[in-house]
């Protein structure tokens, strides 16, 4: 039996003739594809400017400079995401000051949010684990009474939905992630949704070194940037992707529903692994980025620490591929200099011990799917029971 990975990026032969026909043409860096990705890009979020980078992480950075938050400043965020979103509020000079999240969505704490604003606080940036969006009515309720920016890290959420509206076609600062893994991909990229034509400028500036051009030989620069532009090779990728993306997203919700079906055939739930939330909760629509479970490995044999990987390495050896997104980050040996000790933030801690990423992918068959669950069922029971 072949071995089925946690992820499978499809680039489809219409994508590689695009890229061939990108590469014959001359000119492979920023240029006409970009534009026209861009044009697509703004097209599905309502018309909103959009503009985009070499990776998801300058996205959040250049929506960091754009809402001009630095030193002294500080962003409330999540510490289950990857550790980029912390890495670029301190790229700025920022302070990211994390907060626990809620134990059934996964997603940042609203509560704690709210509690955590002090007058040093800019900007709030959610993140949408899984593709799952939190409650963006009282997010930006939030942010409005304490006249906070919202900077959505919504990298894994293309074409999820708050009220039948798409993430990025409404909000602040919104940014997405195309890197190998993501739901459409362009290898590696991003993209930035923003209020203004004004925004789209800065950002445009700030992602190629700050330079203002005038005419044929005029150069300046009034702040500094960074060198995040995409490539033309990446954007005919982009465009390619994007062309299917109601067929991927359709095809993760089928494969969603079979795994929530073959996880009860399996009575995961009996051994107390907690599944994500259900299809279609109330007002937020997900994309399944991801399929995500969590093991309860602090009853596993007296909670040792290396239940989970011992879980991993067993499905592995039975040819399935798991992943980790993600150990919580104020635990990180960096994070942990900064002031941040176990304890503080136990729910995250508790689902960042024993979180585990099933594989999901529209190539995959529903057969794949009762192979995962009765397979993870299998390996709990003779692990750990």
């Amino acid at each position: 039996m072949s071995f089925l990975p946690f992820v499978r990026p499809e680039i489809d032969a219409d994508a590689i003739a695009s890229v061939s026909a990108v590469l014959a043409s001359g000119w492979i860096t920023s240029g006409p594809k970009m534009q026209a990705f861009e044009g697509a890009l703004s097209d599905l979020f309502g018309g909103r400017p959009v503009r985009t980078f070499a990776n998801g992480s300058a996205t959040m950075e250049i929506a960091l400079r754009i809402a001009d938050i630095g030193p002294g400043d500080e962003v409330i965020t999540t510490p289950i995401t990857w550790v980029a979103t912390a890495n670029v509020v301190l790229a700025v000079g920022a302070k990211p000051v994390f907060v626990d999240i809620d134990p059934v969505t996964r997603n940042i704490d609203l509560d704690a949010v709210e509690a955590a604003i002090t007058p040093r606080t800019r900007a709030v940036m959610p993140v949408y684990l899984s593709g799952l969006p939190v409650d963006m009515d009282r997010l930006y309720a939030i942010a409005r009474g304490h006249n906070l920016r919202v900077i959505e890290d919504a990298a894994q959420a293309i074409d999820s939905r708050w009220r039948g509206q798409r993430i990025g076609a409404f909000g602040d600062l919104v940014s997405f992630s195309f890197q190998a893994n993501k739901n459409i991909t362009t290898i590696e990229g991003g993209c930035l949704v923003m209020n203004s034509a004004e925004e789209a400028l800065r950002a445009e500036r700030l992602r190629l070194q700050g330079v203002i051009r005038t005419g044929v030989d005029g150069m300046d620069v009034e702040e500094p940037g960074g060198k995040f532009n995409l490539t033309d090779v990446n954007a005919a990728i982009g465009l390619a992707q994007l062309e299917k993306l109601d067929r991927i997203t359709a095809r993760r919700a089928e494969l969603a529903k079979a795994y929530f079906a073959a996880a009860a055939d399996a009575r995961l739930a009996d051994l107390g692994i907690e599944l994500p939330l259900p299809l279609d909760p109330q007002n937020a629509t997900t994309n399944w980025h991801m399929f995500q479970v969590v093991l309860p490995v602090d009853r596993m044999q007296g909670g040792r620490a290396d239940a989970r990987r011992r879980v991993m390495e067993a499905m592995r050896d039975a040819g399935i591929g798991t992943g980790v997104h993600y150990p919580p980050v104020h635990l990180f040996t960096y994070y942990r200099s900064l002031g941040w000790r176990e304890g503080m933030l136990p729910v995250a801690e508790r689902i960042g011990r024993g979180i585990v990423t099933l594989p999901l992918f529209p190539a995959m068959q529903t057969a794949d799917v009762e192979r995962v669950c009765a397979t993870l069922s299998e390996t709990c029971k003779r692990l750990f029971q």
